[in-house]
């Protein structure tokens, strides 16, 4: 008998590459719904929260959606795979220096902004493509990854956990951040899977094949 495929939806809240994750997860062979729709968030077997862009425009969509306690009752109750992507992973924060709004609170962390000594001459944002230390080699969202791959990021901001344990991958760019996170069946990343080849295929074929 061959295994129930899981219900995916990338959750549709106006601000996320969500294009670019679809096409993945169709070349997967996963057929993802794209939505906004409380429904069908609501018989999801996991979730994907994409984003790009502005922290308090991205929970004041989620907020006027009335998805906001949906989205942590997923989570933190029913306990389905989440995998927040850039945005998606700050938004799962409690706050962030970019704005006044509370975030979902799946994870105890917070969001600093990037600044460096002019004399370090870095730019924000940290752009381009830049290699992960691996924090938990034994993580199902890292299987067939080592610290040697490399992904594609695009952020002026940074999460910094509160508990260690938390801590999946950090990056360097300056000083180490945690470029993502992990609790259970909750991930987040910073980096751009949908836009880093054979490091992303790898990531997005775990979320769908492990959790």
């Amino acid at each position: 008998m061959s295994k129930k495929k899981s219900s995916i939806v990338v959750i549709d809240y106006g601000m996320g590459n969500i294009g670019s994750i679809s096409n993945m997860l169709k070349y997967l062979g996963s057929k993802a719904v794209i939505s906004s729709d409380k429904s069908v968030i609501e018989k999801a077997d996991k979730l994907i929260l994409p984003g790009v862009g502005h922290f308090d425009r991205a929970m004041h969509n989620i907020n006027s959606l009335e998805i906001f306690n949906l989205i942590r009752y997923k989570a933190m109750e029913e306990k389905k795979p989440i995998l927040g992507i850039c945005l998606g992973m700050q938004i799962m924060c409690n706050s962030s220096e970019e704005g006044v709004e509370s975030g979902l609170s799946i994870i105890d962390a917070s969001v600093n902004k990037f600044s460096f000594p002019k004399e370090q001459n870095l730019k924000v944002p940290h752009m381009g493509w830049n290699s992960v230390e691996i924090i938990k080699p034994s993580s199902r969202i890292l299987q067939g990854l080592g610290d040697d791959s490399r992904f594609y990021f695009v952020h002026s901001y940074f999460v910094s956990c509160k508990d260690q344990s938390d801590e999946l991958t950090k990056t360097n760019y300056g000083n180490p951040f945690v470029s993502s996170f992990e609790r259970g069946n909750v991930v987040g990343v910073q980096f751009h899977p949908e836009k880093s080849h054979k490091f992303g295929i790898t990531l997005f074929k775990n979320f769908i094949e492990n959790y």
